[in-house]
């Protein structure tokens, strides 16, 4: 029965969260498009030190190298490399950054911060008086001081920094955002189970489709830890690219698996009740597009 209710549970989280990513997106991709690009043109020259390789992450080496104290890759040594903008950290330490944020203590997957919401109306405007660009940078930061690994406040934050011109600023947070999302891309292609994508939050699955000029249409959870995103070319992304796929693969096994060992209250949910309270999940007006 628990198995059952998980596999019901994991199909319809997806789609609460569909709700609340289709929120408009322009800041999101005006910040991610150049970024895109660069990282692009970076892959395609092979003397380059930062070139991302693909390969399937060893997830119980990360865990154990990034909970050893001894250990290179110790989360809170890479953290505080992070945090100081250590533009010597590699794409190996941005790939246990990224993945060994799973395995600590305050992790939780589908958790969001109380301030990511603060400012969704002024963010949604073209543009914005010096008030509302401070009070979006003041937002953004304290959720990313509880998140850290925020993309969607991250790209939000670069793109108000650029029209305040603190430009030094922004290119710390692109810096930081590129190489998360490298640290994303790393981990496969997104073709097929196989190679599905490792993502420590769920949310990041549309930021990925959304960065390779799609939308996500529809969203559909494959035991034992997988989600399939169905998606469809973006029409308001102009890039030149084929843009042929049909959907893409995440794999969320330790994001499921941590959110059931941190909410173990879900899996003692009736079936009657789960159908009763997942529809009001969904109707919820902080799941509605923002006007």
């Amino acid at each position: 029965g628990h198995r059952a209710r998980r596999g019901s549970l994991q199909r319809e989280r997806p789609m609460k969260y569909l709700k609340r990513i289709t929120i408009s997106l322009s800041a999101f991709l005006l910040t991610l498009l150049p970024l895109a690009g660069a990282s692009l043109q970076r892959d395609d020259n092979a003397a380059s030190k930062r070139k991302i390789k693909v390969e399937k992450p060893d997830l119980e080496a990360i865990r154990n190298a990034t909970l050893d104290p001894e250990s290179p890759y110790y989360f809170p040594r890479l953290k505080a490399k992070y945090e100081i903008n250590d533009t010597t950290m590699t794409s190996e330490e941005f790939r246990n950054f990224y993945l060994g944020y799973m395995f600590q203590e305050d992790y939780d997957p589908y958790r969001v911060s109380p301030y990511s919401g603060k400012t969704d109306d002024l963010r949604a405007k073209p543009t914005h008086t010096r008030e509302e660009i401070d009070t979006i940078i003041k937002y953004a930061q304290l959720t990313l001081e509880d998140n850290p690994l925020d993309l969607r406040q991250m790209s939000f934050l670069i793109h108000v920094l650029k029209e305040r011109r603190k430009d030094m600023r922004a290119k710390i947070w692109e810096y930081r955002l590129e190489h998360l999302l490298g640290a994303i891309k790393s981990t496969g292609t997104g073709e097929d189970v196989e190679n599905a994508w490792y993502v420590v939050y769920p949310m990041h699955e549309y930021d990925m489709v959304q960065l390779l000029g799609y939308e996500a249409t529809d969203a559909q959870f494959i035991e034992p830890g997988t989600d399939y995103l169905t998606v469809r070319p973006d029409e308001n992304d102009s890039r030149k690219r084929d843009k042929s796929a049909k959907g893409f693969y995440f794999n969320v096994e330790i994001p499921q698996k941590q959110y059931e060992l941190k909410h173990p209250e879900i899996l003692e949910t009736d079936d009657d009740i789960v159908t009763d309270t997942l529809p009001e999940v969904e109707e919820n007006a902080d799941d509605l597009p923002a006007q």
